[in-house]
């Protein structure tokens, strides 16, 4: 049996999409009953829950875990759009488990979530006010079933987008905010991630890579963003280590859905789905997001930023963090990982968000 995945990644979305097989992926299954058995939560004061919940009249999947219930909980809002972290969770998150209780969630046409629904028919709902409003109902459940004052709410990439609007409209319901991978200004990381691409093909003399480049130059300009022009600029600063650090491919991170407890074969499928059928309807919005005019923001915030993230750059993130007034802010460097700092450097998330974040959950 050959399992034929194709990764394209847009603009900051990673997007994957697994081929058809002629008869289900049941090679993994065994790999994925040890992880299952291995990632279970067996403290007694722990917590480990899946269900759907009814955010924005859609079902949407929750995915709560933690070895002591009592823990402060962590609100993570993943990327994409439609590219959940719950089928990846099993890599990175169980030493922060032990600390924070954390709470995933599948968004509107995403993974499991797409599954549950007649997503079809929900595509005037795709925007990103409809996001927002969907991660504060979703922090609003939480803090009432789990009886807390209030939650930490970390973005990674397109996330980071819903989660600023999130904190901005409704400051009373988090501690704090992490960004990771954060967004400013769409059409400035758009910029500076072909240049950094265009800058290590012509370091490494690949005519290949300048040619696709030059092709779509300048980017992203004033042309209509085709799919091929979107394509060619992610195509680049992906092999040149700009979404996983010193790696000029991530087959790691997409295909590690086919090894989640969580997430049968049909729903890893989804991920591809959900991928192409948000973005048509969000890109127009995305690629006028711009956060530079933010002077003030209402809670403490921590951006960690991938010293070698050339799918969000960093450099906008630590020139607009120094800037804003907050009640608290830091910014720190990740200097090992580009895009995907809770897989690249898990040991360091956790230190800082136990050492920085933690804290001002009082």
């Amino acid at each position: 049996m050959k399992n034929k995945m194709i990764s394209i990644i847009i603009l900051l979305f990673s997007i994957v999409v697994l081929g058809q097989n002629n008869k289900p992926c049941d090679e993994y299954a065994q790999a994925r009953e040890i992880i299952k058995d291995l990632d279970s939560i067996v403290t007694p004061n722990g917590i480990q829950e899946r269900y759907k919940a009814d955010i924005g009249n859609v079902k949407q999947w929750v995915y709560v875990r933690g070895q002591n219930k009592e823990n402060p909980i962590i609100l993570f809002v993943h990327g994409g759009p439609a590219s959940p972290l719950s089928p990846i969770m099993w890599m990175f998150q169980r030493p922060i488990e032990e600390y924070f209780t954390v709470v995933n969630y599948d968004q509107r046409a995403s993974g499991k979530t797409y599954n549950a629904n007649d997503t079809l028919r929900l595509h005037n709902t795709i925007t990103i006010e409809q996001y927002v409003d969907d991660a504060i109902q979703m922090a609003e459940l939480i803090k009432e079933k789990y009886k807390k004052k209030k939650v930490i709410l970390i973005g990674h990439s397109w996330g980071t987008i819903i989660s600023m609007k999130a904190a901005m409209k409704r400051p009373d319901l988090f501690y704090a905010y992490v960004g990771i991978g954060q967004i400013i200004n769409t059409k400035d990381n758009e910029r500076l991630s072909v240049d950094f691409a265009v800058r290590e093909a012509t370091r490494l003399k690949n005519d290949t890579a300048l040619k696709e480049l030059s092709s779509i130059a300048p980017y992203p300009g004033n042309m209509p963003i085709t799919r091929q022009r979107i394509i060619i600029a992610r195509k680049w600063p992906q092999y040149y280590g700009g979404l996983t650090a010193f790696r000029n491919n991530s087959r790691y991170f997409f295909q590690a859905p086919l090894l989640s407890p969580e997430y049968s074969y049909n729903d890893a499928e989804a991920i591809g789905k959900g991928s192409q059928f948000t973005l048509s309807k969000v890109l127009p919005e995305f690629l006028d997001t711009d956060f530079k005019n933010i002077k003030t923001f209402p809670i403490p915030i921590f951006m960690f930023m991938g010293r070698h993230d050339y799918t969000t750059p960093s450099d906008p993130t630590s020139q607009w963090l120094q800037q804003v007034k907050a009640p608290a802010k830091k910014g720190i460097w990740f200097e090992n990982s580009a895009h995907l700092i809770p897989l690249e450097e898990p040991g360091k998330m956790l230190v800082t968000l136990l050492n920085d974040v933690k804290p001002v959950c009082k």
